[in-house]
């Protein structure tokens, strides 16, 4: 294929930056090994296992950090408040011990569903303490994804805010009979009163001792499931191990650079693994001050936020940066953001633009890198101290070996000469590998062959070993950072009485990467027209949220599907796109 050639940054500006943990990728990949990366972490005492929350938290109190700010938490108000390493050491001992009072075991499901409050972040630590499994939900997720998740994953405990519950949680109760135990952080209505199951959050915390020795955790028990979309069927629940921490310790000081003394953002929603794994495990893990925006994306508050609080370390993602790059530097001007030194992206490829417009308006690239939920932390990027090819992914993590390869009858074939695609492999094990798909054990196996996990990712290598981003091997969608299954979107637009089959597919867009198109077929008796399209809209941002929702329907009198009923996505989206439709031999109906 031609490769189109790209302005080379080298080696970003450095004058802000202290001497960077990976400062010769080629030197620390060929010395390093997890087993010595493991002495960055301290393990529980008395040799009794290996816990997130020991190490994200306790660790630094029990080193004399625990003054050092964790959390800088601002509301949409105006609001702001303060945690220390000793504040979230206490109260998330405090959620801990909550949770043993109410009998929730170890091993157990806490799902929390709310924006981004102080509260979820003492109850994804606390639950960890506790030894549960955690689940952050979406709080845009409308009732129909939550039910689903909180089903698959054996929902125990749901931490989440009385204006969600009733709007999306209170309905679906019957659905959920394992759900034994709701807390509602904030002030809870009269009406709600002895609702069975339902706990203050304040009378869940009130009285709880401010320490917590966690229980033996073995490094290899369920630590977290996050779900993730597939193109058939329901969400994958992934399954992520205590043992991860290490990766997201390594990955916080190599790929984006944390010293202890950082002020660090990660935009990105816990409900989403990017939330999670660098929104709280790995800046907490690696002692820096994290910084909490409640709000969603507004450029002028962003910059402020980056102006007041001095941050250091920022990362987003490409659909914030266009919508960043549509306003102009201009929108920048007077503002004081010396302190800021390094800018990455994840969520989906940020287009070389977006690396070059960080130059322009912040007098810094952003380094771009590549990771999936499976993998559970970042597996390639562009390091602080490495030349940039704006639109590469950037190069393997230390501890990490990938390769393009090609699928084969008899197993996998390495890709050696460069520029030539094929699907991104990695070789396992390593720390943050996923470590299953939630009752799906035949679908976890066949992401591994011959030693290999193949991500379903299209790629190339070039020649300096950059790795660059072809395209999904799946229908996948990705909006907005967000990976959107169209099976679900399918499902609940069916659900209205007018449809009788629906096509999900993803259409380009230049500001969230892909937006969701929906095809629909109508049951006889019902006719297309504006009117109803928007009631469909309507009906579908209900069912599963505005994140999820399509925002474009087509009627067609039929959709066309294989001889064995599955709709053809590839086709409908190629005749959007005006693509070659490729091969239609299984094709059994169409109406165009």
């Amino acid at each position: 294929m031609a490769v189109m050639p790209h302005t080379r940054i080298v080696k970003p500006p450095t004058e802000r930056a202290p001497l960077p943990h990976l400062a010769d990728h080629a030197t620390t990949c060929a010395t390093f090994s997890w087993a010595t990366a493991r002495a960055l972490l301290d393990g529980l005492p008395d040799g009794a296992g290996l816990n997130i929350a020991y190490e994200a938290v306790d660790r630094h109190v029990q080193h004399g950090r625990g003054d050092r700010v964790a959390l800088r938490w601002t509301g949409k108000g105006g609001q702001r408040r303060d945690l220390s390493y000793d504040d979230l050491a206490r109260e998330t001992s405090r959620f801990a011990h909550g949770l043993q009072a109410l009998g929730v075991q170890p091993g157990e499901r806490v799902f929390v569903l709310m924006g981004r409050l102080p509260e979820l972040y003492v109850a994804v630590l606390g639950a960890f303490k506790a030894r549960c499994v955690v689940t952050p939900l979406f709080s845009a997720f409308g009732p129909e994804p939550i039910a689903t998740r909180c089903e698959m994953g054996d929902a125990r405990v749901l931490v989440t805010t009385p204006e969600l519950y009733l709007r999306k949680v209170q309905g679906l109760r019957t659905r959920l009979p394992g759900l034994t135990h709701v807390m509602l952080v904030g002030e809870v209505p009269e009406a709600l009163a002895g609702e069975p199951g339902l706990h203050r959050w304040t009378d869940v915390m009130d009285g709880q001792p401010h320490a917590f020795t966690i229980g033996p955790t073995d490094p290899e028990s369920m630590a977290l499931l996050h779900f993730t979309s597939g193109t058939t069927g329901r969400p994958k629940g992934v399954i992520h191990a205590h043992a991860a921490v290490l990766a997201h310790m390594v990955t916080g000081r190599y790929a984006l650079d944390l010293h202890e003394d950082d002020v660090f953002w990660c935009t990105a929603d816990p409900g989403w693994v990017t939330g999670t794994s660098y929104g709280i495990i790995a800046p907490l893990c690696n002692g820096v001050t994290n910084v909490v925006v409640e709000a969603e994306f507004d450029a002028q508050t962003w910059y402020e936020v980056l102006e007041r609080e001095r941050v250091t370390v920022w990362y987003t993602a490409p659909t914030a940066i266009r919508m960043m790059m549509k306003l102009g530097a201009e929108a920048l001007q007077g503002r004081d953001l010396s302190a800021l030194r390094f800018m990455a992206s994840v969520g989906e490829p940020l287009n070389p633009e977006g690396v070059l417009w960080g130059l322009q308006a912040f007098g810094l690239p952003f380094h771009d890198n590549w990771w999936q939920t499976e993998t559970g932390g970042i597996m390639i990027a562009n390091y602080a101290a490495m030349d940039i090819n704006p639109g590469s992914m950037g190069k393997p993590l230390p501890g990490i070996a990938a390769a393009i390869v090609h699928r084969t009858e008899a197993g996998v074939q390495v890709v050696e000469a460069p520029d030539e695609e094929g699907e991104l492999a990695l070789k396992a094990p390593w720390p943050s590998m996923m470590r299953g798909y939630l009752h799906e054990d035949e679908r976890y196996r066949k992401c591994f062959v011959d030693g290999w996990y193949l991500t379903g990712d299209l790629a190339r290598r070039d020649a300096e070993g950059y790795y660059w981003f072809v395209g999904r091997a799946d229908d996948v969608i990705k909006s907005a950072g967000h990976l959107i299954g169209p099976f679900e979107v399918e499902s609940a637009l069916m659900e209205h009485p007018a449809v009788a089959e629906a096509g999900v597919i993803g259409k380009p867009d230049p500001t969230v990467g892909e937006v969701v198109k929906a095809f629909v077929a109508l049951k006889p008796g019902f006719e297309p027209g504006e009117a109803l399209r928007r009631e469909l809209l309507g009906h579908a941002r209900k069912r599963l949220g505005a994140a999820v929702a399509p925002k474009e329907i087509d009627f067609r009198a039929n959709l066309p599907k294989t001889r064995s009923g599955k709709i053809m996505r590839r086709l409908l989206k190629a005749r959007e796109l005006g693509l070659p439709e490729g091969d239609l031999s299984t094709l059994e109906s169409d109406e165009k």
